[in-house]
């Protein structure tokens, strides 16, 4: 592994060290908003900052197949996985919905090969389907052989997820990583404004008493950091180390995502579930020791 891709891994730790959190967070704030409300919330307000940065920036509009490919991230990472990840934590665990999400890396090698013409060899997809095959066996086993609707609804947001991710690693390339997440969430925040603001009346007519101060600071992390910093430091990864190389780090996140959960918010992580993250983390290991072969793309500038 040459020095370009052990920062892109360093770069993509970073980022899931920062979205580790995310799926706790959410859990605080569903107790309180609507799913809807905090999925498509979280983004209406980051895309303040995100404006505010590419104004100082002075940054010039991305072209418009770059705007296409925009809002095929917007749909990942701003729709889909916020949404449907936040209806997921009304009826799972943080810490179980952190291992159903250890499909993702997965599903991004998948979009990896097909948007960007990475060519993982055969001993990387034994490993990541090694993992992934782990994860599927978790949730039937925690589900006593079935799945539930909150890990239907996670395997929705992870698969749609991983898309965006794919998608915006591969723009990354040609605009860089944080102006891609900024340029998504701006792009965005026209549509979100009409249904942001009817869910937020809805809200305070069905709830009229004061939000607790442990939601809005939940609420403020999904949408300073897991909605805005976090990607600076994961589509520069994804974009600098490889997508389906990089993306296989988030498998970690699984532990972060429980030692977090255990730490901070008292949920009760059973030995089982520690076994099979750390399964999981074992092909990831075996995943790094294998090659990857990207077929020579231009490189077009913003």
């Amino acid at each position: 592994m040459n020095s370009r891709e052990s920062q892109g891994m360093f770069l993509g730790l970073i980022g899931v060290m920062i979205f580790s959190l995310t799926l706790p967070m959410t859990r605080i704030v569903v107790m309180e908003f609507h799913p809807l409300l905090n999925g498509l919330g979280r983004a209406l307000v980051a895309a303040l900052p995100a404006a505010a940065l590419l104004a100082w920036r002075r940054e010039r509009w991305p072209t418009w197949p770059q705007i296409k490919s925009l809002a095929v991230i917007s749909l990942g990472v701003i729709i889909a996985y916020p949404v449907f990840s936040a209806w997921a934590m009304k009826t799972v665990p943080a810490s179980h919905g952190a291992v159903v999400n250890g499909l993702q890396p997965l599903c991004v090698a998948l979009y990896a090969a097909w948007l960007s013409h990475e060519r993982p060899s055969r001993g990387f997809w034994l490993s990541a389907i090694a993992g992934s095959a782990i994860v599927v066996g978790f949730a039937l086993y925690s589900g006593d052989g079935t799945l539930r609707a909150g890990d239907l609804l996670m395997l929705v947001a992870v698969g749609i997820g991983a898309l965006g991710y794919a998608e915006g690693a591969r723009l990354a390339r040609q605009i860089g990583g944080w102006q891609v997440i900024c340029w998504a969430l701006v792009l965005s925040a026209p549509f979100l404004l009409l249904p942001v603001g009817w869910l937020g009346w809805q809200h305070h007519l069905q709830h009229p008493q004061p939000v607790a101060l442990k939601t809005w600071l939940a609420f403020g992390y999904v949408t300073l950091f897991s909605q805005f910093i976090g990607f600076f430091a994961w589509y520069a990864g994804l974009a600098m180390g490889g997508i389906a190389r990089v993306g296989q780090v988030q498998l970690l996140q699984i532990f972060f995502t429980m030692a977090f959960s255990a730490l901070f918010f008292g949920e009760s992580v059973a030995s089982s579930t520690w076994l099979f993250a750390a399964a999981v983390v074992m092909t990831v290991v075996l995943g790094r020791k294998t090659s990857i072969r990207v077929a020579p793309q231009p490189v077009r500038s913003a």
